[in-house]
């Protein structure tokens, strides 16, 4: 029960490297693998999953393995049956009800004579207890999805299970069956997830960065403070070689003038003297010399400080943070922004809705209640059916899952220009340099752009459009987000000042952007929680 990577690169087909030279192992205890986007925990996974050959080095398992990447492999005409493996089984086992004894039913049953019964148990700890064997997948929710694939894997009994992003698309209620799953899951468990609250379970926290991993006992929690000590050190250090630098460069500065001062001196006093040239000449190039020895000495100094304060500031992490002032965004308290009564769809019925001043709301229920369908009506993209509705003067903002208000075709800086033209250029670099966008960053192509860049992306051009938005609505923000991005989002929603209404699962992300109100659609109905 236990993976072991020696020596491991790999590169895509253009060479771009992803690894050089990885070696780490992971034994029998639940991990949480971390690291930014694009540092390569998927990769990492495929290769030790056999989904990717690595161009050096050699990955062995040791045990069953099963592996729940994020982009799951299925087609919509799928059946539940055929996710979990069950149709070859299940037509071998009525084949041998009705007779047939041959030797090609027995093959195809081999030790699975319980998997109906295991299937259904498994199928019920994870939510899906009612689901038919022939229902296809292209009537189930994309949360279903994953927790029936979740389900296939863990009937093949794995000794080593990776998990891409597992609790992507889960409500609050999948996601906490999910971790009781994990919890009792006995052998070797690496899962690359953005959710804290999963992470926080792990045993042991690996963390890949610049192309090797590090391991941190006990859960994400442990990590942070464990990184955050670490680098209130660093930053120390830094202060400290700083000032060291300083010092030496001064000591270095002194002692040159100094030593010019004693040569101007002393080149006075030998022409006062009277002495013969050859004499003068000696004194001249002996303190010539003293003065070069002495410039060396400190040049070693200040060159050792300056060794000790690179050193330093490699231990110092380039994680960059969102610092941003937004005071156009801010609502009066008190002040409709949106009322509706009788809001109707085909999932729920006469609800009401009000959204008063800067009122941050979490909207929360299960897959399929409607909760995207909702924001799209407030937005004004859906109609309400036979409803009431008042908008306030301020402009609503929707950010939906799939991040598609921007142009891909055209870069970032074009895409500011066309939310916000009456902005000179000098302001909009400025701006975009606030999101974290800087250099050529500005000028690569929305396509061309990772999920925390897109999103940051798409926050500047909504955020800085006049005029602003008074009203925010967000769709699952953390989806495909790393744990950078995610306290990006915090940052700028913590700097926003008027009202947001955001859909997420991630309860700890919920409780870092200040939630003031709980709505729940369930049943048809939105309740307060």
């Amino acid at each position: 029960m236990s993976i072991v990577c020696s020596h491991l690169s790999f590169s895509w087909s253009d060479d771009t490297p992803v690894f050089t030279d990885l070696s780490c192992s992971f034994g029998r205890r639940r991990t949480g693998l971390v690291a930014p986007n694009g540092a390569g925990k998927s990769t990492l996974l495929r290769l030790i999953a056999g989904d990717l050959t690595p161009t050096s080095g050699a990955v062995s398992v040791d045990g069953v393995l099963g592996h729940l990447p994020q982009n799951l492999p299925f087609l919509a005409e799928h059946t539940v049956a055929d996710v979990l493996g069950l149709t070859p089984v299940v037509a071998a086992l009525d084949a041998l009800a009705a007779g047939d004894v041959s030797d090609a039913v027995f093959t195809a049953i081999g030790d699975d004579w319980d998997i109906q019964e295991r299937s259904r148990a498994q199928l019920d700890r994870l939510g899906l207890g009612d689901l038919d064997l022939d229902r296809r997948l292209s009537t189930l929710s994309g949360g279903q999805v994953v927790s029936l694939g979740l389900t296939a894997q863990l009937l093949r009994r794995p000794d080593v299970l990776l998990l891409d992003e597992p609790t992507n698309n889960l409500d609050v209620a999948a996601r906490r069956r999910l971790y009781e799953v994990l919890d009792d899951f006995g052998g070797c468990l690496v899962v690359v997830s953005h959710d804290r609250m999963l992470l926080d379970r792990m045993e042991s926290i690996a963390e890949l960065r610049s192309g090797d991993v590090e391991f941190y006992g006990g859960g994400f929690s442990d990590y942070q403070n464990v990184v955050r000590a670490a680098q209130e050190l660093a930053h120390s250090e830094v202060r400290n070689a700083e000032q060291q630098l300083k010092r030496q460069k001064q000591q270095m500065q002194q002692a040159r003038e100094r030593a010019d001062r004693r040569a101007s001196t002393a080149a006075r006093n030998l022409k006062d003297a009277g002495l013969p040239k050859i004499v003068a000449g000696k004194l001249k190039r002996d303190a010539q010399m003293s003065a070069a020895k002495a410039d060396d000495v400190h040049g070693r100094r200040v060159g050792e400080a300056r060794a000790r304060l690179d050193e330093a500031e490699r231990a110092v992490r380039d994680d960059a943070v969102l610092t941003l002032d937004l005071p156009d965004t801010e609502v009066p308290a008190g002040r409709v922004v949106f009322s509706g009564t009788g809001l109707s769809s085909s999932v729920f019925d006469e609800v009401m809705l009000d959204i008063r001043g800067p009122e941050r709301i979490a909207l929360t229920g299960g897959n399929g209640a409607g909760k995207s369908t909702l924001l799209r009506i407030v937005s004004g993209d859906l109609e309400p059916g036979p409803a009431t509705v008042q908008r306030g003067e301020g402009r609503i903002a929707y950010l939906s899952q799939r991040l598609d208000l921007l142009d891909e075709r055209r870069s970032v800086a074009e895409n500011l220009a066309a939310f916000a033209p009456g902005l000179s250029v000098t302001r909009r670099r400025h701006l975009l340099a606030q999101f974290l966008f800087r250099g050529d960053r500005i000028d690569l192509p929305v396509s061309a752009l990772s999920g925390g860049e897109r999103l940051r992306a798409t926050l500047a051009c909504v955020l800085v459009t006049e005029p602003a938005p008074q009203l925010l609505l967000l769709d699952e923000p953390t989806n495909n987000l790393d744990l950078a991005g995610v306290a990006q989002l915090e940052s700028a929603l913590g700097a926003y000042r008027g009202a947001f209404v955001v859909v997420s699962h991630d309860e700890s992300f919920l409780a870092n952007i200040g939630v003031s109100r709980r709505l729940t659609l369930a049943d048809g109905s939105l309740l307060a929680t």
